[in-house]
């Protein structure tokens, strides 16, 4: 069951829903939501997803992506998205979420402690995971309380 997004704006943007997906259990894939990140003008500035539990894949490769257009970086849009996808997931009655990231990704990172993440450890990719088939090999993870 998906729940309705309209609420997901702040004084700066909002989050346009472009698509949902149902878990697939056969990959082990929760249930997402895709959105724009979106300017108050309707201008899109990049892109984050929400998805719905937890599972060994949730745990490595988050409950949040997110990507923001390189001209409209270091205005924190990154964490002021995940903060409205908080609130997404407490309507879901998810009481916290995973955000990971490359450890060498230092605005990932930044973006994770910015938006009140608890690191948690830096851990290696399984090999059964896609992300390791994407040549990634260790993930940093936070967990944040909602």
């Amino acid at each position: 069951m998906f729940y309705d997004v309209t609420d997901l704006k702040t004084d700066e943007i909002f989050l346009k829903l472009t698509k949902t997906c149902e878990e697939q259990p056969e990959k082990r894939w929760l249930p997402a939501y895709y959105f724009d990140i979106c300017l108050l003008n309707g201008t899109p500035i990049g892109t984050c997803d929400l998805r719905v539990g937890h599972n060994d894949k949730t745990y490595i490769g988050g409950n949040i992506g997110y990507s923001v257009d390189e001209e409209y970086r270091g205005n924190h849009y990154a964490a002021k998205a995940c903060r409205l996808l908080f609130k997404q997931a407490r309507k879901h009655n998810l009481d916290y979420l995973i955000i990971t990231c490359d450890p060498e990704n230092v605005a990932s990172y930044k973006t994770c402690e910015y938006a009140d993440g608890k690191y948690v450890e830096t851990t290696d990719i399984p090999e059964d995971n896609e992300m390791y088939a994407e040549g990634k090999r260790k993930v940093k993870i936070y967990r944040f309380d909602i």
